[in-house]
């Protein structure tokens, strides 16, 4: 039986619904038949791990504990939804303290015991700010560490096809890029239908300047949406766009989205968020994003909101001042 890797890899929250949902994945996509599932909550992981094994999945070996040394020795690829979940009346916002505390904890786990981890994905919201705190406490380098962010370009293209009722194969690159969150920058110009420009069919009888703004209000809370139907915050999607990019950083098949990635250039400077990105098995990589001078000024917007919420990280005592980033982890400059 052939699989992407023989090496470890860790799922970090296994008991939650992401992260079981991320572990069945990951076997059926064949990523490796070296899973290790991780969860302080015992009962619940020894639950999603006896499931698994009634799959009977061939050629794997499945284990588990509630031991972080254990569950991170030896692994070279992770991805962690273990933080607090998002429930209703919640922003990603109100999460940030603990899952800030959580992250932080998680970094100085991944620095004492996996070092030599090769690739990291953090997916526990919000997830540019918790993928920045893991980055600077594990010690890794930048393109070794990128957070779920395709969640709000996959809405997108969702929208779209509602609206047009053409399949989504025939809308190509929806892009939204900056934070992960109410303050995203929702770009039109990067996205074709059937081969046309987005932007040349918004503000016609297509598709009026209207319909365009709520569909993009849609996408922005298409999460609460999924919290409103469901009464709990999506798990099915996030664990599989997660898995499609540790498949990535394994050397699979390249990510089709944008993802999370640090940044700190002329423009955007000591951030986390969604970019152009490249992941391959040399990391995540990203380029320089050209928009409409609107989607510029979203963009500009989106990266302040996130510099507010590392600022009062910072604040809280949970990451350093900027200029001692570097004591913390000598490849952030």
């Amino acid at each position: 039986m052939e699989f992407l890797t023989n090496e470890k890899l860790t799922i970090v929250g296994a008991a939650g619904m992401i992260g079981s949902n991320m572990a069945q994945t990951a076997l059926m996509m064949k990523l490796t038949p070296n899973i290790c599932l991780y969860d302080p909550y015992a009962p619940a992981l020894e639950g999603v791990a006896e499931e698994l094994y009634h799959c009977a999945f061939e050629g794997v070996n499945l284990t588990y504990t509630s031991d972080i040394k254990e569950a991170l020795s030896g692994a070279k690829y992770i991805v962690s939804s273990g933080g607090a979940a998002r429930k209703a009346g919640m922003t990603r916002e109100d999460l940030l303290k603990g899952n800030a505390e959580i992250a932080a904890q998680f970094g100085k786990d991944i620095r004492q015991y996996c070092p030599d981890v090769k690739h990291v994905v953090v997916v526990f919201n919000p997830a540019d700010i918790t993928g920045l705190i893991v980055l600077l406490y594990a010690g890794l380098k930048p393109s070794q560490v990128s957070t779920l962010a395709a969640l709000d370009s996959t809405r997108l293209q969702n929208e779209l096809v509602k609206y047009l009722h053409i399949p989504a194969s025939e809308i190509v690159n929806c892009r939204t890029y900056g934070g992960h969150g109410e303050q995203m920058a929702v770009f039109a110009s990067t996205t074709k239908v059937q081969g046309e420009a987005l932007t040349k069919i918004i503000d016609t009888p297509r598709m009026p300047m209207q319909d365009w703004e709520d569909l993009k209000i849609r996408v922005i809370q298409g999460g609460k949406h999924i919290i409103d139907l469901r009464g709990r915050s999506s798990f099915q999607s996030p664990a599989y766009l997660s898995i499609e990019m540790i498949a990535a950083a394994m050397g699979g098949q390249p990510f089709r989205w944008p993802a999370g990635t640090y940044v700190s250039d002329k423009k955007f400077d000591h951030i986390l968020m969604a970019m152009e990105t490249s992941i391959t098995k040399e990391g995540v990589s990203y380029k320089e994003i050209q928009g409409t001078p609107e989607e510029q000024k979203e963009m500009e917007e989106s990266y302040a909101h996130l510099c507010k919420l590392r600022d009062e990280v910072i604040a809280m005592g949970i990451l350093p001042e900027i200029n001692k980033w570097h004591e913390l982890n000598k490849h952030i400059n």
